[in-house]
């Protein structure tokens, strides 16, 4: 049966309210799951290590009687660096090379983000010092969504940024440890490796047990009851973000193989029925051609049905005037994932000013980016790339303002501060700066 997808056309009237209805999504809030994440953070913030153990026991379906202790839950070194010499010499060689490509990458990051400072004529400094977290932790899906490329993702920009000690925490549903997900903590230098999960495992991260020091920041993807508890500890630790279903927004001049953009679709709508997958293309027989791919190659597809609910739900075929009106509307969209599959990429790129990610050219395909090319892949969603960024070495770091006030600087400024603390009533604070001027010595 062909997929009836969505298609249409800016040209016709209606056309920004049907992509507006389109477009729009509000991450509900079940109240069910809101109480119950709730009250295991609350017991975890109380009991600590005796909670999160109970809730692991149960939740995850933990062999023989469940463990006795927390202690049962960590992997320790030897057993990481086993999963890694344990893998298929061709898997072992892919996450190898994927975490070198991705370390290459951020290490630039660490690069623009050096410190500064500057001094002025009366020997006043200013300037500006990055130092890094203390401590992170990252928290990996477990049971059949198992992703090694999301334990490189997180834990190696972390690295490079100088963060001492990165705790991973991933659950173990019925005991089963993926051995990839091991293998990617090896090589990617996580500190600690904790089999438990849920918002339990978030809990015990940010508020710390007898066994588990708290993190300054939690990162990583996770099931609705980890994104509600995450936003709950949001504040007494960081987090990177709340992150919606997966999209992917394809410009095409017409000039690709149908068939390739067709599969570029199907690699985000196989993430989840709530994922979005979307062509702009200014030729209408192109857009034929790649709808008759999309019911050619679907029934190849192990993971049909959820590409068939998501790409008719959510998907859209738009014929666009031409390329220019496409990347007006791909600013509008700011997806996570944006295609350029165009003769000269780089020209319609220099007028996109909002997406996550950018993948440019014919054989720019998203899927490389998931994996292997180098930039992150922890992207945001849902329109946030209007005012947000990609995970990286920066959200691993932080910036404190140096200032060293000379004493003849503290002449200058100490007038003008005073001056603005008597305007807004705060007289301590203008004494403070007045009694270090000379003619109050």
């Amino acid at each position: 049966m062909p997929i009836q997808i969505t298609k249409l056309d800016s040209s016709q009237a209606g056309f920004h309210t049907a992509l507006s209805a389109l477009l729009a999504f509000e991450a509900s809030t079940d109240e069910a799951i809101e109480r119950s994440v709730a009250a295991i953070l609350a017991d975890v913030k109380a009991r600590g290590d005796a909670a999160v153990l109970e809730y692991t026991n149960r939740f995850d379906r933990i062999p023989d009687g469940g463990a006795a202790s927390m202690a049962a839950f960590d992997i320790g070194q030897a057993e990481l660096d086993a999963a890694l010499a344990g893998l298929p010499e061709a898997q072992r060689l892919a996450l190898q090379t994927a975490a070198e490509r991705i370390r290459l990458f951020h290490q630039r990051q660490k690069q623009e983000l050096c410190g500064f400072s500057y001094t002025e004529a009366d020997g006043t400094v200013l300037g500006q010092k990055i130092t890094p977290l203390d401590r992170v932790g990252i928290y990996v899906p477990g049971g059949k969504a198992a992703y090694p490329s999301s334990v490189l993702m997180n834990a190696v920009p972390a690295k490079v940024a100088g963060v001492a000690e990165i705790i991973m925490v991933v659950p173990t549903p019925d005991g089963v440890k993926n051995q990839m997900v091991l293998a990617a903590a090896a090589i990617a230098g996580v500190t600690r490796v904790i089999t438990i999960g849920g918002a339990q495992a978030v809990g015990a991260l940010a508020h710390g047990t007898a066994t588990i020091a708290p993190v300054d920041k939690i990162v990583g993807p996770g099931n609705a009851y980890v994104a509600a508890a995450k936003r709950r500890v949001f504040g007494i630790v960081g987090i990177d973000m709340i992150a919606g279903p997966s999209e992917i927004l394809i410009i095409c001049d017409g000039s690709t193989d149908p068939d390739w953009v067709a599969m570029d679709l199907f690699s985000q709508a196989e993430h989840d029925e709530l994922a979005q997958a979307i062509l702009l293309c200014p030729d209408a027989d192109y857009i034929a051609r790649v709808e008759a791919s999309i019911n050619k190659l679907l029934p190849t597809m192990p993971r049909q049905d959820t590409i068939r609910t998501s790409l008719s739900d959510r998907g859209a075929l738009v014929k666009v005037r031409d390329m220019a009106e496409a990347c007006a509307i791909a600013n509008s969209i700011a997806a996570e994932h944006l295609e350029i599959s165009a003769e000269n990429p780089q020209q319609w790129a220099d007028q996109i000013r909002h997406a996550g990610a950018m993948f440019l050219g014919r054989f720019s395909s998203e899927s490389l980016g998931d994996y292997c090319c180098g930039p992150n892949h922890v992207l945001p969603t849902s329109r946030t790339a209007r005012f947000s960024s990609p995970l990286g070495v920066y959200d691993f770091q932080k910036r404190s303002s140096v200032i060293f006030v000379s004493e003849a600087g503290a002449q200058t400024l100490g007038k003008v501060a005073a001056e603005l603390a008597y305007g807004e009533g705060l007289q301590a604070h203008a004494r403070s700066a007045e009694l270090r001027l000379k003619s109050n010595a």
